[in-house]
Formats: structure tokens, sequence, C-alpha cells
């Protein structure tokens, strides 16, 4: 088993940056990738970014591209989401995801274990 846990969301305004971190605990020999996803209310799960353990990265450039930069500490088994520019619709809550299978992609299904999520606020 795989525990995740986020942090660092909170409320921010339009412009501002954010840094949200994950750190995984457990069997993460086991873990390929980790990243990112978000849930506004009344909105699907949508996915953000995902970087593999041997450092290849994907994001969702149609939401965050540009803005958000997605990186890991292997040694730690932590992953950042660094979110800069951020505009009142990255307003969600979001979780850190990790998979075992073959590194990291976008159908939330892939993955294995979820945090619980942390809350992003941005007013305008």
């Amino acid at each position: 088993q795989v525990q995740l846990v986020e942090s660092g969301g909170g409320l921010v305004q339009a412009g501002d940056s954010l840094r949200l971190s994950c750190s995984a605990s457990g069997s993460t020999f086991r873990l390929s990738a980790m990243g990112w996803f978000r849930q506004a209310p009344g909105k699907e799960r949508e996915f953000v970014a995902a970087i593999n353990w041997n450092g290849g990265k994907i994001y969702n450039t149609d939401s965050v591209k540009g803005r958000f930069t997605i990186s890991r500490d292997h040694a730690k088994n932590t992953v950042d989401l660094q979110m800069t520019s951020l505009k009142p619709e990255d307003t969600a809550v979001y979780y850190c995801v990790a998979r075992i299978g073959a590194g990291a992609t976008i159908p939330a299904a892939s993955y294995d274990y979820w945090g619980q999520g942390t809350q992003v606020t941005v007013s305008s």
C-alpha cells in the first residue's frame, strides 16, 4: 500500500503563485509515476500533470500550459506542483495520485492511489 498526503493549498488572489506538495509513504518502490488531478465544484475530475520516476513529464496543456510545473524528489518520495499566474478557474480540490504501472499517463483510472485532496481557491 501507498499513502499520499498533500499540503500547500489555500486561498490566493488571481495572479498569485502557490506550491502544492505531496509526500508518499509505504511501498513507494513500486511506483512508476506520480501526479495531480483537480476537481472543481460541479465539474468532472481533470488531469493536471504527472511525472515519471525518470523525470518525464506530461501536462494538461489546455488548462495549465506554461503556468504549472511539476517536479519530484525521488529520494524523498515527494512530488510538487508549482502554480503561477493563478486564475479563478483554477479553483478546485487538487488530488495527488500515484501509479504502479508503466509511467505517467492521463486517465484517472490508471492511477492506483489517491490522496485526500487539498483545496485551492483563487479569488478574482
